[in-house]
């Protein structure tokens, strides 16, 4: 019985945990450059059930000798394995504006090691002074005229310096050469992820290297290829309708354990105020 409730609360955990991530994928359906998070339903490791019994030898003294008879396997319960974003490229949408930029994946190399295709990211500064990289190219010229990501975090070059420019009237071609009105000149940092599953999210749609150090440029991996269309914004990769179901779907499993864990509540409670009773 008391497995059994164990059993029912993992569910109910594991089923809101889920809701939580879908939830925040809704949430950020308009996000430009969201990558949206995906999980699977995992069980806990099954455990071999035994009963000791003996076993009677008809012999003249009569000998008992332990045996295990196997009941069966039972499981305990399920979880949600870590949450990782799914790098996939997003719709382009056009808004005119020269700040916007949006990265387009041509070709990635795949990683012969996970078997799934490597991603870029732009390259920008938080406010601690660190690295990090972000997909979302929404971006904006502060007071001083460095480029800046819509949260105020620096957009850096292939040096990794702060891009500063005169004015918001500047070009940026395909392979991310940005060109100011008053000649001003620099390279957008392009950082290469060839497991982009080593990036952890922190927020404002950054995203930070968990191996440590900083991503290679990715102008210089082989075969990679891509392209910077300046006036648009990449879209949030956040598939609404199937996310709207998948959401129902894991609010009608926690209902349903809710309801078994109230038939054990219900049984536990008859147990101790009834049966126990004596007349």
């Amino acid at each position: 019985m008391f497995r059994g409730f164990y059993t029912v609360a993992s569910g109910m955990l594991a089923q809101q945990r889920r809701t939580e991530m879908l939830t925040n994928n809704m949430a950020n359906a308009n996000t430009p450059g969201f990558k949206a998070d995906q999980s699977s339903l995992r069980a806990f490791p099954e455990m071999l059930l035994q009963r000791f019994d003996e076993q009677q030898i008809p012999t003249e003294k009569g000998i008992n000798l332990p045996v295990n008879n196997v009941v069966g396997s039972i499981n305990t319960g399920v979880y949600m394995q870590d949450v990782m974003p799914k790098f996939i490229q997003g719709d382009l949408r056009e808004t005119g504006q020269k700040t916007d930029l949006a990265l387009v994946d041509v070709v990635m190399p795949q990683n012969e090691e996970t078997g799934y295709a490597g991603s870029i990211f732009f390259t920008v500064q938080n406010a601690t002074g660190e690295t990090r990289y972000t997909r979302n190219g929404d971006f904006t010229l502060d007071g001083q005229g460095y480029l800046t990501t819509s949260a105020g975090h620096y957009v850096l070059d292939t040096t990794g310096n702060r891009i500063q420019l005169s004015s918001e009237d500047f070009s940026v071609d395909a392979n991310g050469v940005l060109i100011g009105a008053a000649g001003e000149t620099a390279t957008l940092g392009i950082g290469y992820a060839a497991d982009p599953f080593q990036l952890v999210k922190e927020g404002d749609g950054l995203l930070r290297n968990e191996a440590g150090g900083q991503l290679a440029d990715a102008r210089g991996i082989a075969g990679a290829e891509f392209s910077l269309q300046q006036g648009f914004l990449e879209g949030s990769n956040v598939d609404v309708s199937r996310t709207m179901t998948d959401m129902l779907t894991a609010y009608r499993a926690f209902e349903a354990n809710q309801k078994i864990l109230q038939a054990y509540d219900k049984s536990m409670e008859k147990a101790a105020n009834e049966v126990g009773r004596i007349g």
